[in-house]
């Protein structure tokens, strides 16, 4: 069921779909403002980026560092902003800017699949994209949102195509496991530190990082492969990169594989180390008797 929060009027809705004809540059320009803004006023999150660069790229300068932080509150507004077009606009228009590549034979096919898709911040086009274009029973895990209005928002958006299954995080895994027993492409975003429960310490950059077993897990139970996905922001709109199936994926060891997993997705963020979602906390659990690595 939809989060119970009042229905966006429809003057609200007209006001979008206007927005969402504007050229791309002068939305890029106004997420660059909102990123900025970001930036400036929201410290505790830049010392949280910084301190997540620093652990991870301690062999960059600093001034790289800086330069990525800046780049981590730039792609969040403009990602931001870009779902006006994306979940408001015209839908050859959403076509035209997402492009898809790589592994397509992945996508066309029917049986089920389980996708690995980190926290880039182009992960909500990409998804729109997918939804749009490759008919078929999508799912994916709903956290809701803190704003009432941008929780109503967010939920609409991710099912503007193919009425997807949104999983609410607190319905456990059983429905998602039926879920791809019946032929569900899943796209699950295990790459957050989602505390201790469920989770084995593995290095992340080098770091050890609470890192949740699910992924392994859910493919050893339904018997499907894992297919990865990325989406990157680029000057015309995003671009979706599929990427072959892990192979040999699960192992049947979920220390091993969480292992693994992590060593996929540090390759896939140092491609573009300013889009990824270094906001979040990610070594806030840590492991006993270790100190935390964040001041507050």
């Amino acid at each position: 069921m939809p989060p119970p929060v009042a229905a966006t009027p429809s003057a609200d809705r007209r006001w979008l779909s206007w927005l969402a004809r504007l050229p791309l540059p002068v939305l890029r320009a106004a997420g660059w403002v909102f990123g900025a803004a970001l930036y400036l006023l929201a410290r505790r999150r830049r010392r949280i980026v910084a301190q997540n660069l620093a652990l991870c790229f301690p062999e960059a300068t600093a001034a790289t560092r800086r330069r990525w932080t800046w780049e981590t509150f730039k792609h969040f507004g403009q990602s931001f902003v870009d779902r006006v077009w994306l979940w408001h606009g015209p839908t050859e228009l959403v076509e035209r800017r997402v492009s898809v590549t790589g592994a397509l034979e992945e996508l066309a096919s029917s049986g089920a699949v389980l996708h690995f898709v980190p926290h880039f911040y182009g992960m909500d086009a990409g998804w729109t994209r997918l939804t749009q274009s490759y008919p078929r029973a999508w799912w994916t895990f709903y956290a809701p949102q803190d704003n009432p209005a941008i929780d109503r928002w967010v939920w609409e958006g991710r099912q503007r195509f193919g009425a997807p299954v949104l999983v609410s995080k607190h319905d456990g895994l059983r429905s998602l496991v039926r879920g791809l027993r019946d032929g569900a492409a899943l796209c699950l975003l295990p790459d957050m530190d989602l505390g201790a429960r469920d989770s084995v310490f593995v290095p992340f950059f080098g770091v050890p990082a609470a890192t949740v077993t699910t992924l392994p897990r859910l493919a050893r139970a339904a018997g499907v492969p894992v297919v990865p996905w990325i989406c990157r922001l680029v000057p015309g709109g995003y671009r979706v990169e599929v990427l072959p199936p892990w192979e040999g994926y699960p192992s049947g060891d979920d220390e091993a594989d969480a292992r693994y997993m992590n060593e996929q997705l540090e390759g896939y963020v140092r491609s573009m180390p300013g889009q990824y979602h270094w906001l979040h906390r990610r070594f806030k659990t840590r492991p006993e008797g270790e100190p935390p690595l964040y001041r507050d």
